[in-house]
């Protein structure tokens, strides 16, 4: 059995950026499959009002639609609390014998104050997305030398640029989905200045 990568994030909007590392990462791990689990609410980001959760799960599902090897999972939406990856780990481990964590570059040097960090390497190997302009620190914690660093494509998409455009009447083509984009100008998202 092929190991299972696990995407968290908060995927406001989830976006070809998300999908092109995805499936990068797939095939340079030799993975069974990438579930796509989006927060509730990201214990990095407690401060920042995302967008309802319910929306964001169904932008992911509208997103992989037909993708046999994506799939998506409702796990921390359901718990509707913050979203420790631990918890979700955990819970996944009595489905699947491998996982692996996919985490952007930037969250490594971090990674020491997430809710226990030692017990998260147990259940999973770590996969870190870097980039060919990603800079190399002169100190290395044992976190970042436990890592599988894997170089993916260099895709300059954001969902805060998405979520400017979309605020600012300007076409989000060829950023998301045709399917989120569907969705995002269906249920009029986005629209609201203080977000």
């Amino acid at each position: 059995m092929k190991p299972v990568g696990i995407f968290g994030g908060t995927f406001d909007p989830i976006h070809l950026g998300h999908l092109i590392t995805a499936q990068a990462v797939l095939e340079l791990r030799g993975l069974e499959k990438i579930i796509f689990i989006p927060a509730f609410i990201s214990p990095h980001k407690i401060e920042i009002r995302n967008l309802e959760a319910e929306h964001r799960l169904n932008m992911v599902k509208n997103a992989i639609s037909g993708i046999s090897y994506f799939e998506f999972s409702d796990i921390e939406v359901k718990r509707e609390s913050v979203s420790y990856t631990i918890d979700t780990l955990r819970q996944l481990k009595k489905e699947y014998q491998e996982l692996e964590l996919i985490i952007g570059y930037d969250n490594i040097f971090d990674f020491s104050t997430w809710k226990d960090p030692d017990e998260i390497l147990k259940l999973a190997k770590l996969i870190v997305l870097r980039r060919r302009t990603s800079i190399e620190p002169a100190q290395k914690d044992k976190y970042f030398k436990s890592a599988i660093f894997v170089d993916t494509p260099t895709i300059e998409i954001s969902s805060s640029e998405i979520r400017q455009r979309i605020l600012n009447d300007l076409p989000i083509d060829f950023l998301v989905p045709t399917t989120v984009k569907d969705y995002i100008f269906k249920f009029n998202l986005y629209k609201e200045k203080n977000r």
